[in-house]
């Protein structure tokens, strides 16, 4: 029977028939170690591909060679000249001093650059010649169409404000930003590297869907297997420096790797039979040996090759003697939390009430900035609320997994680092896991165990850090964020180790994935304080939403969609279309240089001297707005 999966190798006619890129026997090695040899694959039109790796096994390295920021050893990358390729890493190139307006017309995109000379004839109404061209060159191109995709992308990735400056963005919508800017630009072939850090759930669902309707080929390294399982339509794993190929997605690469393991354990089970039987023979040998049996010989070490190489996998199966929890877990009573900047109040919290009962597995989602990770310091009490209380029992011992991570002194090996907290886990009938042990399972060799931290990845880092909060063997685990930074081999260990966990979980995460596994109901945070217990996991919350949502949003939806065809309408002149397309951009700048000014106040900028001044300048600018928002109204109700 044939395989689904294969080893990947290229000949000369594959290599021809290769329509984006092709990587052809590539090698890389750093002094004695040998990350992978004779690597090939190909990315063919339409191809949505994942790229799947252990943490250190060269993943990050292919990437660099394809993109041209590393050379291999041997070998090549060969890609179509025609081909417009982008690639969005772990780093931004983008421009402190840009605006996001600036940053996403700083690109050769011709239709771009008809947009960008559009919105500056919108500011000088007094050159209609030049408007009237500008016009013009929108309807010759399509662009009206363009630039209302690349606002809703904007809209999606929450990068509304076009004024804010690289230099005064967070690095997450930096991240975002130059997300956006690749989508703009509709390459042939995008190459991502962990496209959903920094995404939201919302967004991520969104740029799902945008990928499964855009003609775009793609290859990516992502953790997120919720978004692998739905975007991709092949897998590609480098494993043990070999390139694995399979032809589907998420699901069925896990079903057909486990049957390549086995296959290949199988071989391994038929060559130790032989080896026993060899190592008779070699054992009877005389020492003058014939060149018939220095033959054999040569084979003998072949076959003993062979039959050591059995696949050690890191499956974890504990039953973990948890220390005793008593009937009293935490109770959470009547609790409001809110921060108080001096314009206005964000509220987290409004009289919520909670009590854990032993076992539970509670999932928390909600968008960026609704306060989940307020609730858990809340929970754990490195945060006091506002009114209310927290009750913990007297048995319950909280492990806290946090997205700070850890500071290891300078010199300290890995082994050093996790026996601070504790030298092994008690499992039933008298058995323990040593320190070393947990690490081993969490993919830290004998050998790695005594490296210098300071040699770690930041994916290692991480790895390093749950294991030193799973040696405390709490009875009540709560987890933020834990599969930030890890691979997929090491979110399937952590996994194996929470199914098996029996105590209470608590965990705050963005991957679906994990949260479906992991959970059995969710605390949703809607915003201003609202918390709703949903009875399921994630993938029963978003069913429930579906199938829920308001009618009325999906007219508005639609609404917006048609916006050029209403704003085109017989209605307006030719000076008050102009007119019209001029107050949007002056609103827009009005709002921001409003909001500009506010915060000035609240963070107590505004010298004593400058007050009346900048109160005036408010005022002014405030009048003008709700000047200009009446006219914007007016021209409106003409086009309708």
């Amino acid at each position: 029977m044939q395989n689904d999966w294969h080893i990947a190798t290229l000949s000369n006619c594959q290599i021809k028939r290769m329509n984006y890129l092709s990587v052809e026997n590539i090698s890389k090695s750093y002094g004695e170690r040998v990350l992978f040899d004779n690597v090939s694959f190909g990315i063919n039109k339409d191809q949505k591909i994942a790229f799947i790796a252990k943490n250190g096994s060269g993943k990050t390295t292919i990437m660099n060679i394809i993109n041209g920021f590393d050379e291999p050893d041997t070998g090549q990358v060969v890609i179509r000249k025609e081909i417009k390729m982008a690639f969005l890493s772990q780093n931004n190139n983008l421009q402190d001093e840009l605006t996001i307006e600036e940053s996403i017309f700083a690109s050769d995109n011709e239709v771009l650059k008809i947009i960008e000379r559009y919105e500056k004839a919108l500011e000088n109404p007094n050159d209609e010649e030049a408007y009237q061209k500008a016009f013009d060159d929108m309807d010759r191109h399509n662009a009206w169409d363009f630039e209302t995709q690349f606002k809703q992308i904007l809209y999606k990735l929450k990068l509304e404000d076009l004024k804010m400056k690289v230099k005064n963005m967070s690095g997450g919508q930096k991240k975002r930003l130059s997300l956006a800017i690749i989508l703009i630009n509709k390459p042939d072939l995008l190459i991502l590297d962990e496209p959903t850090n920094h995404l939201d759930l919302e967004m991520i669902e969104w740029l799902e869907d945008y990928f499964a309707k855009e003609n775009i080929t793609l290859f990516m390294v992502t953790h997120d297997r919720f978004f692998l399982e739905r975007v991709c339509n092949e897998i590609i794993e480098l494993d043990n420096g070999k390139i694995y190929q399979y032809k589907g997605n998420y699901s069925y690469y896990l079903q057909k790797k486990e049957e390549r393991i086995a296959s290949e354990n199988a071989s391994i089970d038929k060559a130790q039979n032989l080896f026993v039987k060899e190592l008779a023979w070699m054992r009877r040998q005389p020492k003058a040996r014939t060149t018939k049996s220095k033959s054999r010989q040569d084979d003998f070490y072949k076959i003993k090759a062979v039959a050591e190489s059995r696949r050690k996998e890191n499956v974890v199966e504990l039953e973990i003697n948890m220390e005793r929890m008593g009937s009293k877990v935490i109770e959470m009573v009547k609790l409001s939390k809110s921060f108080h900047p001096e314009t206005s109040a964000k509220t987290i919290l409004k009289d919520f009430s909670y009590s854990f009962q032993r076992g539970e597995r509670i999932g928390i989602i909600g968008k960026n900035g609704t306060g989940k990770s307020t609730f858990l310091n809340i929970l754990t009490q490195t945060l006091q609320p506002d009114s209310g209380k927290v009750i913990i029992g007297d048995t319950i011992k909280i492990g806290y997994y946090t997205q700070s991570g850890i500071n290891p002194k300078p010199g300290q090996k890995v082994i050093d680092i996790i026996k601070e907290y504790g030298e092994y886990i008690p499992l039933t009938k008298g058995k323990i896991i040593s320190a070393s042990q947990l690490l081993e399972r969490f993919l830290f060799d004998a050998k790695k165990q005594y490296d210098f931290v300071e040699k770690l990845s930041g994916g290692e880092l991480k790895r390093l850090y749950l294991c030193t909060v799973l040696i405390q063997n709490p009875n009540f685990l709560i987890l933020d964020e834990p599969t930030n930074d890890l691979d997929i081999v090491t979110l399937n260990v952590l996994e194996s180790f929470l199914l098996d966990y029996p105590g209470c979980l608590v965990v705050v995460s963005h991957d679906r994935y994990f949260m479906d596994k992991i959970v059995d109901h969710l605390f949703v945070f809607r915003g201003e304080g609202e918390v709703e217990d949903f009875p399921g996991n994630y993938s029963d919350f978003r069913a429930y939403e579906d199938s829920t949502e308001p009618k009325a949003l999906q007219a508005v939806s639609s609404e917006k969609s048609n916006w050029k065809e209403k704003q085109t309408k017989a209605g307006l002149t030719f000076n008050e279309q102009k007119e019209f397309q001029k107050i949007e951009k002056e609103i827009k700048d009005l709002e921001y240089q409003k909001k500009q000014i506010e915060q000035e106040f609240s963070e107590g900028k505004v010298s004593d001297d400058k007050i009346e001044a900048k109160a005036n300048e408010l005022q002014k600018i405030i009048q003008s707005l709700e000047e200009k928002e009446e006219r914007w109204f007016e021209l409106s109700s003409k086009m309708e």
